[in-house]
């Protein structure tokens, strides 16, 4: 079920072509456990600060990496239903996310999969900086979906 480390980050970081031109780096990668970041660098606005997308794409991209780390991705595959985002100062250096799904969730997850053909979960993630000062604030409902 699990892959190695170095293919989970690939996929992560360059699977999608507009995520690798961003730069966004995996730093944790483990079962139920994501951390990313999003460098300034390459992704400022037109002030200087984040550009909202970038934002938008971290918050968004920890479905699929946990995604990666829990499930087996020859049984099951996930999509995102819905994405929202909160912005709450302006993002001035690297930013980063952390995301977990717990052993129960990531079990209860699967036998509905397999039961029903998906399940649902909710991702509710802060967006940090440096000084762990929230930047954004993002609500995204992921699916699960057997194969």
């Amino acid at each position: 079920m699990s892959m190695p480390l170095e293919v989970m980050r690939q996929l992560t970081e360059e699977q999608i072509a507009f995520v690798k031109r961003s730069g966004l780096k995996a730093e944790a990668l483990e079962p139920g456990f994501v951390q990313l970041r999003m460098p300034l660098t390459g992704n400022q606005n037109h002030i200087g600060s984040m550009y909202a997308g970038a934002l938008f794409t971290l918050a968004e991209i920890p479905g699929g990496a946990l995604f990666l780390t829990s499930f087996d991705v020859q049984r099951f595959y996930p999509i995102i239903k819905e994405m929202n985002l909160r912005f709450r100062r302006p993002a001035k250096g690297d930013i980063s996310v952390t995301a977990r799904l717990s052993e129960e969730q990531i079990e209860q997850l699967q036998q509905q999969a397999l039961s029903t053909g998906k399940a649902e979960f909710v991702l509710e993630l802060q967006l940090t900086d440096d000084s762990a000062e929230v930047v954004a604030e993002s609500r995204g409902v992921y699916q699960l979906r057997a194969r």
